[in-house]
């Protein structure tokens, strides 16, 4: 006996641009990830938060990050990376996979540079301690519940009294 609940619309893979699009919609929205490489040196785990600076429209993440953290020496053991964001109203999740580059490219130093940013890199924009780090996603996989936590958690109640799924959540993969 097949269940009515069995046949949710809710799973909507996306390829290409709509998951250049669902990238940047998250991202915009949590501004800040767990940044988390293959390996770990030193004290690291392997994990920790980082602040996005861009997403180009190839969906490449970009972020700045000293050239002498354990981050970019564990980048260059091994390029993997993994990315877990959460915007702030809990109604959108993302896990990326992908591969890290570091540069010092000072043309993307300076695109990406806000005064902020001093706090880390005390000599400013020409501080020689930035290194930039492209992202280049490769799949991952998004949650996305359209009207956030009350509203979601409201429509869970009411569909248990009444013995109905009420879920407005989308899911998917995401293919680059």
């Amino acid at each position: 006996m097949t269940s009515h609940n069995e046949h949710d619309n809710n799973h909507d893979n996306l390829h290409g641009h709509d998951a250049i699009k669902k990238i940047k919609d998250v991202v915009n929205e949590a501004e800040s990830c767990f940044f988390c490489t293959a390996v770990a040196v030193g004290d690291s785990s392997g994990a920790r938060p980082m602040a996005v600076r861009k997403v180009d429209d190839d969906g490449n993440l970009w972020f700045l990050s000293p050239v002498d953290s354990h981050k970019n020496d564990e980048l260059k053991l091994d390029s993997r990376v993994r990315l877990y964001f959460q915007a702030p109203s809990h109604s959108y999740f993302l896990e990326l996979n992908g591969h890290a580059t570091i540069s010092q490219d000072r043309a993307k130093i300076e695109e990406l540079w806000e005064p902020i940013l001093k706090t880390w890199f005390t000599e400013g924009k020409d501080d020689p301690r930035i290194s930039v780090i492209k992202v280049i996603p490769s799949d991952g996989y998004y949650w996305n519940s359209k009207h956030g936590n009350i509203i979601g958690g409201v429509k869970m109640l009411v569909g248990a009294a009444i013995g109905k799924k009420l879920d407005d959540a989308v899911e998917g993969a995401i293919d680059l």
